[in-house]
């Protein structure tokens, strides 16, 4: 199974901080007036590469880390929780660690035994490599003091006890007798590696007696032009990209131009269809109401005849009876003067 890139390149940052620290040195040393006496030097001289008790060998990120950084800087493996795993297994395991570390080509950092001062204790530590060392921050009280230990039902774990975990050993060796060979390591060996390919890199190179001497100035202007050139050329990359990414983005707009007068077309079609429609459905309702407005009118008419015809004839009826009626009265007249 592939490891995720980001899993495989995750010792990146830590190579990225050491060659960082060495530039910051190297950049010290190039000045003109450089104080490298009381310069702070940041250079990392140690890296305590800590193991997991878990299983019974390296991980290959673990080799794969340890491989990169061994050029860089001086590697001490530590095994961590130490009390995790018992004195067989552990010495089993450190067996199992230095023989992955040989057979992989991970050159560890060697407590030095030249010096016969320190020769026998270096070449004894050298024998408890990788250390296993416990950590702890709680306060145990033991016998009559108080020590860093970790407490478990069946007893503690003394993280200073040298019979316990290898703590003791690992500090002595790094604080007290081997801090100043770290030191020189790191200078002779580990940046002047990096001072050496960031100067030929830079286009610097030594002079044999048998070769001509060069010039600092013409290998600056040789340098200088190489930079231009190559700049100018990512320049030019970078401006033709512009060039075709605005080609592009204006084929995008022309397309999206084209998409919207389209659709502004379709809409005013629809547009006309409809107010099309509408005036038509205006006209329907316009003699419709026409219409309608004739047929009101003659029935109005008609309504005003009938009523009319309605209010005559009981007029008529009327007259008569008084005619009926006043008959009578006449003829007594009548007959009244006859008699006289």
């Amino acid at each position: 199974m592939r490891k995720p890139a980001t899993t495989r390149l995750s010792y990146k940052p830590i190579l990225e901080y050491i060659d960082a620290q060495f530039e910051k040195y190297l950049e010290e040393e190039l000045k003109i007036k450089r104080s490298l006496f009381n310069y702070h030097d940041s250079r990392i001289h140690i890296c305590l590469y800590f193991i997991a008790p878990t299983g019974h060998s390296l991980k290959s990120l673990d080799l794969v880390t340890m491989k990169k950084l061994d050029s860089k800087v001086n590697i001490i493996p530590v095994i961590a929780k130490a009390d995790t795993v018992s004195k067989s297994e552990l010495d089993k395991l450190k067996i199992k660690i230095m023989s992955e570390l040989v057979s992989n080509g991970v050159q560890i950092y060697q407590f030095p035994t030249e010096d016969e001062a320190v020769a026998e204790i270096n070449s004894s530590m050298n024998t408890h490599l990788p250390f296993a060392v416990v950590g702890s921050v709680e306060d145990i009280k033991v016998g009559n003091k108080m020590v860093k230990a970790r407490l478990y039902p069946w007893g503690s774990v003394q993280v200073e006890n040298e019979n316990h975990c290898d703590f003791v050993k690992l500090r002595e060796m790094l604080v007290r007798v081997n801090m100043e060979d770290l030191r020189e390591q790191t200078h002779a060996r580990h940046y002047e590696l990096y001072r050496r390919c960031k100067l030929e890199e830079m286009g610097f190179k030594d002079t044999d007696p048998d070769s001509q001497s060069f010039s600092l100035q013409e290998t600056y202007e040789a340098k200088r032009k190489e930079f231009l050139v190559e700049l100018q050329r990512k320049e030019e990359e970078m401006r033709q990209m512009f060039v075709n990414k605005v080609k592009e983005t204006e084929a995008e707009l022309k397309e999206k131009e084209k998409e919207l007068h389209e659709r502004f077309e379709q809409l005013k079609r629809m547009h006309q269809d409809e107010k099309k429609n509408l005036e038509e459905k205006r006209r329907e309702l316009e003699e419709e109401m026409n219409a309608f407005n004739r047929r009101k009118v003659a029935a109005e008419t008609l309504m005003g005849q009938a009523l009319q015809g309605c209010s005559q004839q009981p007029f008529k009826k009327d007259k008569d009876k008084k005619n009926f009626f006043s008959l009578p009265s006449a003829c007594s007249l009548t007959s009244g003067r006859n008699l006289n």
